[in-house]
C-alpha cells in the first residue's frame, strides 16, 4: 500500500509539473458524431467515446477502416463537417478553450505541398509566414532549420519536394515535412491523422519515432490504421474502436493483457496490432477463436470487449482520470501572434512567383502556345491592306485574339486547384489570411501574364500590319493582359467552388462560352435574342468591353477604299464601328480599358469573398463542441474519490 501511494505521490508530482510548464490536457466525455444520411435519416459515427490525452505522451488512435478514427481526430481537432451534429464534452485542461492560432496543429493524411519547392524553402517560407515579426529573419532562419534537423531532413533540404511527373523526396520525408511545416510555432496539440498510411514499414518507423521525439511538452494524438510492432511500442496510450464505440482505451502496453484476459490472447510473435485488428474486424463474416467457448461471430467478440472494457477497472480509470483533469482545470491557452499582413502579402507574392517560374506547366507551356499562335495569326492576316475586305480580317483578328487567346487562360485551371488545396490547408491552420493570399496571388501571376501580352501580343500585331503607332500596341497589349486577368480571376473562382479538373475546366469554359456569344461579335447587339443574350449577358460580358476597345483602337482614324467599275469607293474607319459592328460611340476605348479593369477588380473581390465565406463556414468549427459548466463540474468534483490521483496508471 505504502508502494501505491508513493507511485500515487510521484504521479502527482509529475501531473503538477506538466501543468506548471504549460502542457496541455485533453479529455473528451460521452462523445457522440452523427451524420445525416440520404433517406432523411442519421447514423452514430461516434457513439458515447471517452479519453484523455496528456503532455509529453502519444496516444494513438487504432481500429478498422470505417471505426471512425478519422472522425474522432477531426471532433477534437474542431475541424468537422457542418454536415454532422456533434454532442459531448471537449475539454482543454478543463476548459472550454478555442483552438486558436499556434496552440494546435493539424496534419492531413495528404501531403498538401508546393511541389517545386525545396525542403527548405517550404519550411523556410512558413517560418516567415508564421512566427511574429517580432523575431529577426536569423531567428526564424535558425528556428526553421533547427526544426528541419529534429525531423531528420536536413540530407533533403535542397531536394525539391516534387509531384505528379517530378522525382522529388520520398513518401516519408514528405509526411515529415508536413509535421515540420506545422510544428515551427512550437504547438501544444498535435493531431496528426494516418502520418504512415502508404508507407513500408521502415519508414513507418522512421516517421513515428520523429513524432515521438517532439512529444516533451507536447500532446501528441495520432490515428493510425496497422502499425508495425516497432511502432506500436512507441506509443504511450492507446484507443481502439470499432464501428466508433471504444473497444479499449488505457496504456498501450496493457491493451495485450485486457484482450487475453477476455479469452483473445495474442499470439507470440504476433504484432499486437495486427491481433487486436483482425478481432474486432467486422467487415469479413468469419469467426473468431475465444478460448474454451470456442468460434463466435466477430459481432459478437466485438459486442463482448466493448461490454468487457465498460465492466472493467481500466474503463473506472479513465472515468476518474477525466474528471480528475477536469477538476483541476489549467491555463486558458493564448492565440499566439504571427507575421503581420505585409510581411504575409510579401512572402505569399514571393513564394507564388518562385512556383510559377518554376512550374513548366503554369505559365511556360502557355506561352509557347501563345507564341505560335502569334505566328500562325501573323501569317495568315500578313500585312493586311485598307480595302473593304481588311475590315472584315480586322475584325476576325481582333475576335481571335479576345475570344481565344484569352479562353486559353483556361489551363492554367489545374494549378488553381493546387494552389486552392494548399491555401485550404495553411488557412485552416492559421499561417495566413485570405486577403494576404488573394494579393499575393494577383501580383505573383501580373509579370507572366505580362510577358504573355507584350511578346505573342507584339508577334501578331505587327506581323498583321496594325495601325501603326506605340499607343496603339500599348492599348492592344494592355486589352489583351487585362482579358487574361480576367479570365484567370474567373478560373480562380471556379477553382474556390469547384475544386474538381474535369468539373471545373467545363463550367469555367461554359461561363466564356455564353459571355463570347453575347459579346457582340458573332451576332451584332441589335440582333441578339433581348432574353438572357442581351439582358444581361450583352452588359455584363467583358468580352463586349474587349471587342469594343479593340475596334475603336484599330479603325479610328483609317480609311478603307474599294473599286467598283474603276471608281473608288471610301469609307471611315468612324462609319464602320457604327454601322459594321454597331460598336457604342458615346466614349472613348480608354473607358472600355477602364471597364476592363473595374471587371478585373470586381472577379477578384468576389475570389476573395468566396474564400472568406470558406473561411468563416470552415473556421465555425475551430472550437471544441461542448462544454461541461461550472455547475456540473462541481458535481463531477463531488463524486471523486478523496485521493485526487486515485485510480490513475503509469503511461508506461
Amino acid at each position: 500500500m505504502e508502494l501505491q501511494d508513493i507511485r500515487i505521490g510521484k504521479q502527482e508530482e509529475e501531473l503538477n509539473s506538466v501543468k506548471s510548464n504549460g502542457g496541455v490536457f485533453l479529455t473528451w466525455n460521452d462523445l457522440w458524431v452523427t451524420v445525416s444520411t440520404s433517406k432523411n435519416g442519421s447514423k452514430n459515427i461516434l457513439e458515447g467515446v471517452t479519453g484523455y490525452a496528456r503532455p509529453s505522451e502519444l496516444l494513438a488512435v487504432m481500429g478498422p477502416s470505417g471505426s471512425g478514427k478519422s472522425t474522432l481526430l477531426d471532433a477534437l481537432a474542431g475541424q468537422l463537417d457542418f454536415s454532422t451534429r456533434q454532442s459531448g464534452d471537449i475539454l482543454i485542461n478543463g476548459h472550454k478553450q478555442k483552438l486558436s492560432y499556434g496552440t494546435s496543429a493539424y496534419v492531413t493524411q495528404d501531403e498538401t505541398l508546393i511541389a517545386t519547392l525545396t525542403v527548405k524553402e517550404a519550411v523556410y517560407y512558413s517560418a516567415q509566414l508564421q512566427l511574429p515579426d517580432s523575431m529577426t529573419k536569423s531567428e526564424k532562419i535558425q528556428i526553421a532549420e533547427q526544426t528541419i534537423k529534429d525531423m531528420g531532413l536536413q540530407d533533403a533540404m535542397n531536394t525539391r519536394i516534387g509531384g505528379f511527373g517530378n522525382k522529388g523526396i520520398s513518401g516519408g520525408e514528405k509526411r515529415r515535412l508536413s509535421i515540420c511545416i506545422e510544428i515551427l510555432t512550437r504547438p501544444k496539440l498535435l493531431f496528426l491523422d494516418e502520418p504512415t498510411s502508404g508507407l513500408d514499414s521502415a519508414a513507418s518507423y522512421y516517421v513515428m519515432s520523429g513524432i515521438s521525439r517532439q512529444r516533451l511538452g507536447r500532446t501528441i494524438i495520432t490515428s493510425i490504421h496497422q502499425p508495425s510492432a516497432e511502432v506500436f511500442n512507441l506509443f504511450h496510450s492507446l484507443c481502439i474502436l470499432s464501428s466508433g464505440r471504444t473497444v479499449y482505451f488505457g496504456p498501450a502496453s496493457a491493451a495485450i493483457e485486457f484482450f487475453g484476459t477476455n479469452g483473445f490472447p495474442c499470439p507470440l510473435l504476433q504484432n499486437p496490432s495486427d491481433h487486436f485488428l483482425k478481432t474486432i474486424n467486422k467487415d469479413f463474416d468469419v469467426d473468431i477463436e475465444h478460448g474454451s467457448a470456442g468460434r463466435k461471430p466477430t459481432e459478437e467478440v466485438v459486442d463482448f470487449l466493448i461490454n468487457s472494457y465498460k465492466s472493467s477497472e481500466e474503463y473506472h480509470k479513465v472515468k476518474i482520470e477525466v474528471a480528475e483533469i477536469c477538476q483541476q482545470g489549467g491555463e486558458i491557452l493564448e492565440k499566439r501572434s504571427h507575421s503581420n499582413f505585409t510581411t504575409q502579402s510579401l512572402v505569399l507574392t514571393r513564394r507564388s512567383s518562385v512556383n510559377m517560374f518554376r512550374d513548366l506547366g503554369y505559365y511556360w507551356m502557355r506561352s509557347v502556345s501563345y507564341v505560335i499562335l502569334a505566328l500562325g495569326l501573323g501569317y495568315i492576316y500578313y500585312n493586311v491592306d485598307l480595302s473593304y475586305r481588311s475590315i472584315e480580317e480586322r475584325g476576325l483578328m481582333v475576335a481571335f485574339v479576345v475570344s481565344f487567346m484569352t479562353f486559353m487562360t483556361v489551363g492554367g485551371f489545374p494549378s488553381f486547384v493546387e494552389d486552392m488545396k494548399v491555401f485550404q490547408k495553411e488557412n485552416l491552420n492559421g499561417h495566413y489570411g485570405c486577403c494576404a493570399f488573394v494579393i499575393g496571388n494577383t501580383f505573383s501571376s501580373m509579370p507572366y501574364l505580362l510577358l504573355i501580352s507584350l511578346v505573342p501580343g507584339a508577334i501578331a500585331y505587327f506581323l498583321t500590319g496594325f495601325q501603326n503607332g506605340f499607343e496603339h500596341f500599348i492599348y492592344f497589349a494592355l486589352v489583351l493582359f487585362t482579358g487574361m486577368m480576367i479570365v484567370e480571376s474567373l478560373m480562380m473562382n471556379v477553382a474556390a467552388i469547384v475544386p474538381n479538373f474535369l468539373m471545373g475546366i467545363v463550367v469555367g469554359a461554359g461561363i466564356q462560352g455564353l459571355m463570347i456569344l453575347s459579346g457582340s461579335f458573332f451576332q451584332i447587339p441589335n440582333e441578339l435574342p433581348k432574353i438572357l443574350w442581351k439582358y444581361p449577358l450583352y452588359y455584363i460580358s467583358f468580352h463586349r468591353y474587349a471587342y469594343q476597345g479593340m475596334f475603336k483602337n484599330e479603325f479610328e482614324g483609317l480609311q478603307f477604299t474599294d473599286y467598283v467599275n474603276g471608281n473608288n469607293h471610301t469609307i471611315s474607319g468612324e462609319h464602320v464601328l457604327r454601322d459594321r459592328w454597331q460598336v457604342e460611340m458615346a466614349y472613348s476605348k480608354w473607358v472600355d480599358l477602364a471597364i476592363l479593369v473595374g471587371t478585373l477588380i470586381l472577379y477578384r473581390l468576389v475570389f476573395f469573398l468566396i474564400v472568406k465565406t470558406n473561411e468563416k463556414v470552415v473556421h465555425a468549427r475551430k472550437t471544441s463542441a461542448s462544454v461541461l459548466s461550472k455547475s456540473s463540474r462541481q458535481i463531477v468534483a463531488k463524486s471523486l474519490p478523496a485521493s485526487p490521483l486515485h485510480g490513475l496508471t503509469s503511461s508506461d
